[in-house]
């Protein structure tokens, strides 16, 4: 009998927990998913997300922004202000030293002075003895134009509203000494050369006598002559070529004069003129302005108005004047109020000043108005 052959068991390979990736036996393996971890990943932001953060970006932008238009209109501010500084600066400079000078002799004030220099009709420039002139505001008053410039509209003029002011005095520019004065050929002659006087300017000769203005009628940087005669191509010339006083006031063409000789150590100078005024300066503002007293090839006059300050629109001034007896006013008064402008001892001037950029509230130009008192040298005690 065939004994069947007993077949070992199948040898199966027994199935063992496998172990988590944490070492755990028992529980399985979590494996990711084919490409999960790579979408995780490449994940973007959402919408929401990228609105807030535009939106904090526009915040820190109107923010920055806010702060950077801030301080650039202050700046444009202090700008501004500084140059209404620098104006008032400029004016106290330029306006306040002519006026402090006028009617200043070398020689002293006090001492009479002849002028014979023509003068025709309308020639504001040669009206010595006052030293200064005011004139008001009201453009409907005659007394009120300003010889040197009218009121108007156009570019250049006097602004209506606004006051003026001429003043006289020698100038320190060119201060020479005399060292011989021979009256009878009506010549000067000084301490150096070149010496700056040309022929046709208008200069003042004094001592501690008296003082004398002319019209050079000849003159030459290569000597030490200065000639003051009559009929010399100069404009408008000398009424005569005696530079005496006059028997009586006053001491000018009008009346008949009286020889005289300079002492040696006198002095010669150039006249100086300048009228003050507001006026148009054809960019839509207003400026300070001046006319000053020219030679222009042997004739004296009034040179173009020259821009002096810009941006400044009013000036008002008020001056203070001595009684006939020597008694100093008690206030300040307009120009119309003068009695006699030989008399006067200080001005106050009251200037306004206006920014270039329209700097301030609601988009206006800030305005200052800045006063100052000038006390006329030549004229205090």
């Amino acid at each position: 009998m065939h004994t069947p052959t007993t077949r070992p068991p199948h040898n199966r390979r027994t199935s063992q927990a496998p172990v988590a990736a944490h070492g755990a036996p028992g529980r399985p393996a979590q494996r990711p998913r084919h490409g999960a971890t790579s979408v995780l990943r490449q994940r973007g932001l959402t919408l929401i997300e990228v609105m807030v953060a535009l939106l904090l970006g526009l915040l820190l932008i109107g923010a920055v922004g806010g702060l950077y238009l801030a301080n650039h209109q202050t700046f444009r501010q202090v700008e501004n202000m500084a140059r209404i500084n620098e104006n008032a600066r400029l004016a106290f400079e330029l306006l306040g030293r002519d006026l402090r000078e006028a009617g200043g002799i070398a020689c002293g004030s006090r001492v009479p002075t002849a002028n014979v220099v023509r003068a025709p009709a309308g020639i504001w420039w040669n009206q010595w003895g006052q030293g200064l002139r005011g004139y008001e505001q009201d453009a409907a008053i005659a007394a009120n134009q300003l010889p040197a410039r009218a009121f108007g509209l156009a570019a250049l003029d006097r602004v209506a509203g606004t006051d003026a002011v001429v003043v006289w005095s020698s100038s320190n520019a060119v201060a020479l000494n005399i060292v011989n004065h021979n009256a009878n050929a009506a010549a000067l002659h000084i301490n150096r050369n070149p010496h700056g006087i040309n022929a046709g300017d208008i200069v003042l000769a004094c001592d501690l006598r008296q003082a004398a203005i002319f019209q050079v009628s000849n003159a030459n940087q290569a000597n030490t002559t200065i000639v003051h005669n009559t009929g010399a191509a100069v404009t408008p010339g000398n009424c005569r070529k005696q530079l005496g006083l006059s028997s009586a006031a006053p001491h000018d063409c009008t009346t008949a004069g009286s020889g005289y000789s300079f002492a040696d150590g006198g002095f010669l100078a150039r006249l100086q003129a300048s009228a003050w005024y507001i006026g148009f300066n054809g960019r839509g503002g207003t400026s300070l302005y001046r006319v000053s007293l020219g030679n222009n090839a042997g004739t004296a006059l009034a040179v173009a108005p020259e821009e002096m300050i810009e941006n400044v629109t009013n000036l008002q001034l008020f001056y203070l004047e001595r009684s006939a007896a020597g008694a100093l006013g008690d206030r300040y008064v307009i120009a119309t109020d003068v009695n006699d402008w030989s008399r006067v001892q200080a001005v106050r001037l009251e200037l306004t000043y206006t920014t270039a950029e329209a700097v301030g509230t609601e988009a206006q130009r800030i305005t200052r108005i800045l006063p100052f008192v000038v006390g006329l040298r030549n004229r205090l005690p």
